[in-house]
């Protein structure tokens, strides 16, 4: 028969067992919580901030260059500079291509616009001899306000924007959908190509 001193021990060493049974426990569950909980907060970071893949990075990167893009005075008498920054592209149909969109962006300042809001461009092709070939979407025609004044903005606001900031470039060329354009909306023949005019530079930017 035990000894009320070895009962004791046997009772004490009993309770610590349940004790540290249930702390181990206690722990067990408290690291699964905390797991739980890191893998749904990264999870939820993760959704709300998407991490940045290797294409994001280089667009970011991406060096810029500085141009100068003609829209039309106040009085859309003259082509007056509006300095911009577009990406930089490695080919020279590309470079065309940015210049081409951002003068069909329109002017961030006080200038007024040469193609109207909406206008599609199709593609830019650069000939070894210096003519740009710039097509764009019927729509040019359609939305075009007419006029000789606006006609001829229109067309050297695209030709002096390419020559100046591509000296490779000699010409210009309008095409819709990739064919030969008699006019824009009957005033101007657009069938030949066309060359940097400084005459319609106003006095400022000559």
């Amino acid at each position: 028969m035990a000894t009320k001193k070895q009962r004791k021990t046997r009772e004490s060493k009993a309770k610590k067992k349940k004790r540290n049974l249930r702390l181990f426990f206690l722990s067990l569950i408290l690291m699964l919580a905390v797991g739980f909980l890191s893998f749904f907060f990264i999870s939820l970071f993760d959704y709300v901030y998407p991490p940045t893949t290797g294409k994001e990075i280089a667009r970011g990167k991406r060096e810029k260059q500085k141009v100068q893009l003609y829209f039309a005075d106040s009085n859309e008498r003259f082509l007056t500079p509006e300095i911009r920054y577009i990406p930089k592209r490695s080919s020279i149909n590309e470079t065309a291509g940015e210049l081409v969109k951002a003068i069909i962006e329109g002017p961030k300042t006080s200038l007024v616009r040469t193609f109207p809001e909406g206008v599609k461009l199709q593609s830019v092709k650069v000939t070894k001899n210096g003519t740009a070939y710039v097509s764009f979407g019927k729509n040019l025609i359609t939305l075009h306000p007419g006029g000789s004044t606006s006609e001829i903005t229109t067309i050297y606001s695209l030709t002096n924007t390419l020559s100046i900031n591509i000296p490779k470039i000699k010409r210009v060329k309008l095409l819709i959908n990739k064919k030969e354009l008699k006019t824009i909306n009957g005033h101007i023949d657009t069938r030949h190509s066309f060359t940097l005019n400084r005459e319609l530079f106003s006095h400022n930017s000559r």
